[in-house]
């Protein structure tokens, strides 16, 4: 007979457990309703059944509140907690029922009830926290972290917990404090320090003000050297290159570190295009450790800062080109020509092909890198995209395509690879081939990396949108050739042929794009007064345009560094803020705003 009963219920109950859910499903959606008495009803039915309460006792307790029924409520919170006796959480419901009827000496007296019991199970304490800031009670939360840290006599018990709660309450210089104090404490904890500033701190005053604070800390006590941590973190988050210069090379002293860190911080500002404060980094390592293991390579790099410095100041200087490439030569007479010099002659060859256009001897000095680079395979891959950029200004884009493949299919699913693709594409678009771009294209628009995938969409959009009512691509076609140019350092004969375009397509979608390329290459020539118009006149016929932020960006760089109007560019770059808030430039721009305003030096 038994058996018999305990197969009848195991047949039954998968059709209990439907009942259930279907009932939990009813209640739920007459509460989201707000249509309280009916979701009563369901929820005192499901209650009813075995372990279920788990299921809908949060929103069966709030469905009480909202019909005042206070003595079902309490029953329901003490119930509970009588069978839940580990955690605060339902005490804290307690609490949150009698503050809802306006009991605040109850609700006080229960607060104090549950620190008791907590001093008793500390390990309970957590849980009670995190519950009440659920039901949005921090201030409970507070004095629940209060009370834990004086029963257990620790100054910063909860730390994070309480910088949270601050945070939440409005009080972001007791968050502050809160977190440095723990960082103080045990440096072991400064990662999740960090952590939780990011999470709190979002408006630049913000970061402002905990700059301010560490700064007038760090005046009072030299010695405490997590102050110079977090200061270095704020000006790695704000890009402020030089500042966390001044914070690494104290860090560097104190740890011994042989400027390891420091030429980390040098590599991501030189990332960042700030070459003079990566320079700086790179001359500080060279002249403390001569004999240290980043010697060679600070040598190496700071030439390339220097270069890159150059080649971003317009017009270009062979001069200047002729004596970077002697002090390259000096570098290599003095650590030789060996694996470890290969980007010194890679970088070189460059220099060669680019600006003082001696190809062939570019050539040489490239494979001479390959030759040293010992199999490196990104070397090699590298350098080889570089003779097929090469035999592109030579006008032998047969050999180039062949380099681009051969780096393409030996590094099929390789940044590498995917970056000899995109050469690829962009040399059909060159010759006006743009099925097979936009065949490439499409293919790299899912690349892993976003630099790749953002520079294949964005060519992607410049010939769809310049090929649907113009299925030749006529107008495409001309302005692909200004690019091939540009690409060749060609700079008369690209700027005869964009006034040519401009002249003969003047409606033609393709104007935004050459209006952009016109001002850049102005500013390149050394013509930067000159390029104001072109952006103007790209702003006024292209309002609601693909390169309206590069155009407004790229003006305010002009006010700023060329015509030195600061007003002017103050005023540029406050706009650009208001009309493009998502840009990729819009971190460039605030901070290149804020300086001009006066709020921080670089």
């Amino acid at each position: 007979m038994k058996k018999f009963l305990f197969g009848v219920l195991f047949l039954f109950l998968p059709a209990l457990a439907y009942a259930q859910q279907k009932d939990v499903s009813l209640a739920e959606e007459y509460y989201s309703q707000n249509e309280f008495e009916k979701a009563r009803e369901v929820y005192e039915r499901v209650a009813r059944m075995p372990n279920s309460l788990s299921l809908i006792y949060s929103h069966y307790l709030k469905t009480l509140v909202n019909l005042k029924d206070w003595k079902e409520a309490e029953k329901l919170a003490k119930r509970q907690s009588k069978e839940n006796p580990e955690t605060m959480i339902y005490r804290l419901d307690y609490a949150w029922v009698m503050e809802q009827q306006n009991q605040p000496a109850l609700v006080d007296k229960e607060i104090v009830a549950i620190n008791d019991e907590l001093r008793k199970r500390p390990e309970a304490t957590l849980d009670a926290i995190e519950h009440a800031v659920r039901i949005d009670h921090v201030d409970w939360a507070e004095k629940i972290i209060l009370a834990s840290r004086k029963n257990q006599k620790e100054k910063t018990l909860w730390a994070l917990e309480l910088a949270q709660v601050y945070a939440l309450q409005g009080k972001q210089d007791l968050a502050i404090e809160e977190l440095i104090t723990f960082a103080v404490k045990d440096k072991d904890h400064l990662d999740g320090v960090k952590s939780a500033l990011q999470d709190n701190l979002s408006k630049p005053e913000e970061f402002d003000k905990l700059e301010q604070n560490l700064l007038t800390k760090l005046e009072k006590d030299q010695d405490q050297i997590v102050y110079n941590e977090l200061l270095l973190w704020i000006y790695l988050q704000q890009k402020r290159f030089t500042r966390a210069f001044v914070q690494a090379r104290a860090l560097d002293k104190r740890y011994q570190e042989e400027g390891n860190q420091i030429v980390n911080i040098a590599q991501i500002a030189q990332r960042n295009n700030d070459y003079n404060a990566a320079a700086q980094m790179y001359e500080y390592v060279i002249k403390t450790y001569p004999a240290g293991l980043n010697y060679g390579y600070a040598r190496n790099m700071f030439l390339k800062c220097k270069e890159d410095a150059i080649k971003n100041t317009y017009p270009v200087d062979k001069a200047e080109i002729e004596n970077l490439i002697k002090q390259y030569k000096q570098l290599l007479g003095e650590l030789g020509r060996t694996p470890k010099t290969k980007e010194a002659i890679r970088n070189m060859a460059l220099l060669y092909a680019f600006y003082l256009d001696k190809k062939d001897t570019a050539v040489v000095l490239l494979n001479e890198a390959i030759e040293l680079s010992q199999g490196s395979a990104d070397f090699m891959s590298v350098a080889k995209m570089d003779l097929g950029d090469i035999y592109l200004l030579k006008d032998e884009s047969w050999e180039s395509t062949l380099l681009y493949s051969q780096v393409e299919l030996a590094r099929k699913e390789h940044p590498i690879g995917h970056e000899a693709k995109l050469r690829n594409a962009k040399l059909s678009y060159y010759k006006g081939e743009f099925d097979l771009a936009t065949e490439h294209l499409d293919i790299l628009k899912e690349a892993t990396s976003r630099e790749i995938s953002n520079d294949a969409m964005e060519l992607s959009l410049l010939i769809k949108d310049n090929i649907l009512d113009d299925t030749l691509g006529t107008a495409l076609k001309e302005f692909s050739k200004v690019e091939l140019q540009l690409f060749q350092h060609k700079e008369k004969e690209a700027m005869i042929s964009l006034d040519t375009l401009l002249k003969r397509y003047p409606k033609e979608n393709v104007v935004e794009k050459a209006l952009l390329t016109k001002a850049r290459l102005l500013v390149r020539v050394g013509k930067a007064q000159d390029a104001v118009k072109p952006l103007e006149d790209l702003q006024a016929q292209f309002p609601e345009g693909i390169f309206g932020d590069d155009a407004m960006f790229l003006l305010g760089k002009i006010y700023e560094e060329n015509i030195q109007d600061k007003d002017k560019a103050k005023t540029v770059y406050q706009d650009f803020l208001v009309k493009y808030p998502a840009s990729i430039f819009t971190a460039e721009a605030r901070k290149r705003f804020r300086i001009l305003r006066g709020d921080f030096m670089n």
